[in-house]
């Protein structure tokens, strides 16, 4: 670590603190978008599917495509954004009341709270499809962070056991159960579930009200999901709509996985046939000295249990990336990502990170221990390993001390080497 001249320092993030920046929301909305049929990428997916059209031909072409739905949606007001920015405020007064009622601290300046929709990959039917998952918040995470840290720079000893109950999953309790007694949400079911602040609809009729904000959507085919619409409009304009599954599976040798690695190591890294061969691979992403654990039925392991695994990103049936982790007693770390090159406009490397952030903030609930988000080493001077600085607020290891400290002020050290 003297001597090189790139130094590199172990990078973690505690995932319960974690808050997307804008840059990653759009990430988010964008797959979102494509799921939904809305991102008008047809052409250059399709086109993708006849081998002898280039990489950089389909990503010429879905630039265009996404530069003609950009403009489209320029015309028309993004009706999910006006209900997803609804619900919002609701969050956003509750909490209001809650802080003037004395339930939260007054003292601390809490963060907006941001309702975003659920993606068709995530959304959970419940008992004989009554209800549908459509909406969720995770502002009781930020909250709890928000306020666990404003105590913790005050060194408030006196509040040590305040601390306690207002942990995420409390503080979304307290949200949904003022929510449905002050909000107006217009039929949607609220429930406080592992942290979240979750909406469901149980029902399709449409409302009355003609100056309501938020009407119920008519009711479609059995085979379609139920949705909101604004007024008389329609969240989703028609369109291709498209199936995102994400699988998580133990580590082994699959072809489909090691062809698609190829193609990613030829087309985005440049590398020869003779450096990605099935032998290089298996030692890079497929061996691993960890010895798997199987789920015990408590809270000592995660229900898919421990060790290395692959977890898939399918897109109507067709695999577009893998992610290459270790699932340990106390973080998730990320190892490697390799993904279709045909669908570089999605930004699969950076939605991975925000899932596999995402999946560490389910699994703390099931699994306590369970807390942070391993990315690897950042290396300051490496254009290509910083921005894993962006998953705030993260943490290097100090290799003197073997303490974490916050990057931030890391970064005024680094930046201020030779």
């Amino acid at each position: 670590m003297e001597k090189t001249c790139c130094p590199s320092y172990t990078i973690r993030l505690r995932a319960s603190d974690f808050v997307p920046s804008k840059e990653q929301q759009r990430v988010s909305k964008r797959i979102q978008r494509f799921v939904d049929g809305t991102l008008e990428v047809k052409k250059s997916v399709e086109a993708t599917k006849d081998p002898s059209i280039s990489a950089s031909a389909c990503s010429e072409a879905s630039s265009s495509g996404t530069k003609e739905s950009l403009s489209n949606k320029n015309k028309e007001k993004n009706v999910g954004d006006h209900i997803t920015n609804y619900l919002s405020e609701q969050v956003d007064n509750v909490i209001r009341t809650c802080s003037e009622s004395g339930q939260f601290p007054c003292s601390v300046q809490l963060p907006k709270a941001s309702v975003k929709k659920v993606s068709q990959a995530k959304r959970k039917l419940l008992v004989e499809g009554a209800e549908d998952l459509m909406y969720s918040s995770n502002i009781a995470f930020q909250i709890a962070a928000t306020i666990r840290q404003a105590r913790s720079i005050a060194k408030d000893a006196s509040r040590s056991a305040e601390d306690n109950s207002l942990s995420p999953k409390i503080i979304a309790e307290k949200l949904a159960a003022s929510l449905d007694q002050l909000a107006n949400t217009n039929g949607l079911a609220i429930r406080a579930c592992n942290g979240h602040i979750n909406f469901y609809t149980a029902t399709t009729q449409v409302s009355s009200n003609e100056d309501s904000h938020i009407a119920l959507g008519a009711q479609e085919s059995a085979t379609e999901r139920k949705d909101f619409s604004l007024r008389k409009s329609s969240v989703h304009p028609q369109g291709k709509r498209r199936r995102l599954e994400i699988r998580l599976k133990r580590s082994s040798f699959d072809p489909e996985e090691f062809a698609l690695y190829r193609r990613y190591q030829i087309n985005v890294h440049n590398d020869t046939l003779d450096l990605v061969s099935e032998s290089s691979y298996r030692r890079f992403l497929v061996d691993t000295p960890l010895v798997p654990v199987q789920p015990t039925g408590d809270s000592r392991v995660p229900l898919c249990g421990f060790g290395s695994f692959h977890q898939q990103y399918v897109i109507d049936g067709r695999l577009v990336a893998v992610g290459v982790i270790d699932i340990l007693p106390k973080c998730l770390s990320s190892k490697y990502l390799f993904w279709d090159p045909d669908f570089a406009f999605l930004s699969l490397g950076k939605y991975s990170a925000l899932q596999e952030i995402g999946w560490v903030k389910e699994n703390e609930v099931h699994c306590p221990s369970l807390q942070y988000y391993y990315l690897g080493y950042y290396i300051h001077s490496c254009s290509k390993m910083r921005y894993k600085a962006a998953y705030c607020p993260s943490e290097l290891l100090c290799p003197l001390r073997y303490q974490f400290c916050a990057i931030t002020k890391w970064r005024v050290i680094t930046t201020s080497c030779p």
